[in-house]
């Protein structure tokens, strides 16, 4: 992917507060929204949005950012920056130096330490500080615990597979996939003291039994009994917050849907979209004596052909 600078982006210069920053992102976000904007490109700019934001709005990413440029991830995981990139402190024996008093100092760290940079030899008074690396992983949730958000402990196993260690999320009401939860420090450890990177969590929204998502409407299915279907009726019908008593129009089949307005998912500008109850025609798997004999009066009295094609034979 080609370099894009963060600050042209979001259109706001080098000097702009953090305030600004974020005031710039939330105008440009809805505006190209995917759920809002017209733009051919929308999804796109959106990303590109996000991409920016994320960096910006973080201090201490900002900073690396502003330092080395694209380079900036490589420099917070710990790996090699490009030649006359200054990217960490050293202290030999308690004095402390500049990288570019030494010129290309990655290339000396490579040439005399090898594997053991970054780390303190015995006796040598070297050190080198380097941050720990972000760490993303993958948070599914159900439409349900998406939209309540809330507590919630999670489980993830290192690395290697190994231990699995517990983390307490916080997950705000209504996020949305894609979107990112960041525990800060909880990522790698750093070196030489230096502070361990971040975790961040990318929300997954799955569908549950009885919601399902579609951009920022939802879908749930409404089962019905053929009397009610065909006669009509109201029924009570749950929703993501709280129950509505719905009336079923005469004559529904499976299939019909029901808009809800305003009663589905929180969109980026807060709005909700719409609720769609579809209707699902339920027979009853056994029938007493009385309701055979009226399904089959019923079915010797109706005109009713669901099969037109029938006709014609």
């Amino acid at each position: 992917m080609a370099y894009r600078d963060y600050y042209s982006t979001l259109g706001v210069s080098r000097t702009a507060t953090q305030d600004e920053i974020a005031a710039q992102y939330r105008k440009l976000a809805r505006k190209y929204h995917p759920d809002i904007s017209k733009e051919p490109d929308a999804e796109a700019r959106f990303k590109e949005l996000g991409a920016a934001y994320e960096v910006l709005k973080d201090a201490e990413k900002r900073k690396l950012y502003d330092r080395y440029g694209e380079d900036w991830k490589a420099v917070s995981e710990g790996r090699a920056p490009p030649h006359g990139a200054e990217q960490v402190r050293v202290d030999f024996g308690g004095a402390d130096f500049k990288p570019e008093d030494f010129g290309d100092l990655g290339s000396i760290f490579d040439t005399f330490f090898g594997a053991e940079r970054g780390r303190r030899t015995q006796g040598s008074g070297f050190h080198v500080s380097m941050p720990g690396a972000d760490v993303e992983a993958e948070l599914g949730l159900s439409v349900e615990e998406a939209f309540r958000g809330g507590e919630r402990q999670l489980g993830l196993s290192d690395r290697a597979g190994g231990s699995s260690k517990m983390y307490r999320v916080q997950i705000p009401a209504g996020v949305r996939s894609g979107q990112r939860i960041r525990l800060a420090e909880q990522g790698e450890p750093g070196a030489g003291g230096a502070p361990p990177g971040d975790l961040f969590l990318r929300v997954r929204i799955d569908p549950s039994d009885r919601f399902r998502l579609e951009g920022s409407d939802v879908y749930t299915p409404l089962p019905v009994s053929p009397w009610e279907a065909a006669l009509g009726a109201t029924v009570t019908l749950p929703m993501l917050d709280g129950n509505v008593r719905l009336k079923v129009p005469p004559g529904s089949s499976t299939g019909r849907k029901i808009r809800l307005p305003q009663k589905g998912y929180p969109k980026a500008d807060g709005v909700r979209g719409d609720l769609y109850a579809e209707v699902r025609v339920v027979v009853p798997e056994k029938l007493d004596e009385q309701e055979q004999k009226l399904l089959e009066q019923l079915a010797e009295r109706s005109r009713f052909r669901p099969r037109p094609w029938e006709d014609s034979k």
